[in-house]
């Protein structure tokens, strides 16, 4: 299978992960389908069908192989200290034992900007798992998470099919970012897939509304992210762990600052002309923003530093206070 060649690619700062192979569709109902197609009609579900078949059914179901030392993650990540204490339950569970990994869905409630979606990237590497982020404020129809039916012009597979169906893995984290921007209307309801997807008992029979074939979605790593949790329902509510993210303290938020300029540095190689440790007052304008917005900052006062041929980046180099949104201008 073309997958098994990936395992050993994986790029983790943890232990490798183990994995076993775990099957996420029957080829039986796939090859039923396929022979009940009319000769002409319905090209994409063909294809999506043979295309199926020649992946096969079964994907990578992955794990730490042991408790991982998950240390540098809770000084990252300051904010989520609960959140990554009942992912390391869920860890500890998994070891010294054939279970794969399973995790109570979480919901991550907090103001834009603090670093929701950078925790689910990290978390994925952590397990040695893959990623998809399914951005809710941009989806108008419940069809993007579970696939329109095939009768429909332009229908395609949904976000869950194509992560498990085209992906490598059994076990993805599918990150569903700002689940309460959800647009719904009267006809279609971007949260209805969830109802069934968040039951591990109903979601290992996951129907996909183009393609119609089961998949075992069980496996799934879901993280909810939002900004407020007025417009979720209640019965998606119960499904879910809830943490409630709050900013980073003055100190924490200096820290990830200094994380994250060592990060940027050590990721690019014009990252030795700078400084290795940021200057203190350096560290205190940047506490006073976002994670999101730091990442920005630096990389603008990176580029100015350089600029102006210097090896340390200054306070001036990041972008003047006010600058508008969208519009961060280098200071000359």
């Amino acid at each position: 299978m073309e997958s098994r060649s990936l395992v050993p690619h994986q790029s983790s700062s943890f232990q490798l992960p183990v994995a076993s192979l775990r099957s996420v569709f029957r080829p039986h109902d796939v090859e039923r389908k396929l022979a009940k197609l009319p000769g002409r009609d319905h090209e994409s579900l063909r294809t999506t069908y043979e295309r199926m078949l020649e992946r096969g059914p079964e994907r990578f179901q992955v794990k730490p192989s042991g408790l991982p030392d998950m240390a540098s993650l809770y000084e990252q990540l300051p904010n989520f200290t609960d959140a990554l204490d009942d992912v390391k339950r869920h860890v500890a569970l998994s070891q010294d034992c054939r279970d794969g990994l399973e995790v109570t869905p979480m919901l991550l409630l907090g103001p834009p900007g603090i670093g929701k979606t950078h925790f689910a990237r990290k978390l994925a590497e952590l397990l040695g798992t893959g990623m998809n982020l399914v951005p809710m404020s941009s989806m108008t129809a419940g069809w993007l998470l579970s696939g329109a039916s095939s009768q429909w012009k332009g229908a395609k597979p949904g976000k869950v099919f194509e992560a498990l169906v085209e992906g490598q893995y059994a076990n993805p984290v599918i990150v569903v970012d700002e689940i309460d921007k959800a647009s719904a209307d009267a006809q279609y309801d971007p949260l209805g897939a969830m109802y069934g997807l968040l039951e591990h008992d109903t979601a290992s029979a996951f129907i996909d509304e183009f393609a119609e074939v089961a998949i075992d979605a069980s496996q799934v790593i879901w993280i909810m992210t939002a900004n407020d949790e007025r417009s979720i329902p209640e019965p998606i509510m119960n499904r879910m762990n809830v943490f409630e993210i709050e900013p980073p303290s003055f100190d924490a938020a200096r820290q990830i600052a200094r994380n994250l300029y060592a990060s940027i540095r050590a990721e690019h190689g014009w990252g030795d002309r700078f400084d290795p440790e940021p200057a203190d007052d350096l560290l205190d304008q940047l506490a006073d923003l976002a994670p999101r917005d730091m990442r920005r900052a630096l990389m603008t006062g990176f580029g100015n530093a350089r600029l102006g041929q210097r090896g340390e980046v200054s306070v001036d180099d990041l972008p003047k206070a006010g600058t508008a949104k969208g519009k961060i201008g280098f200071v000359q």
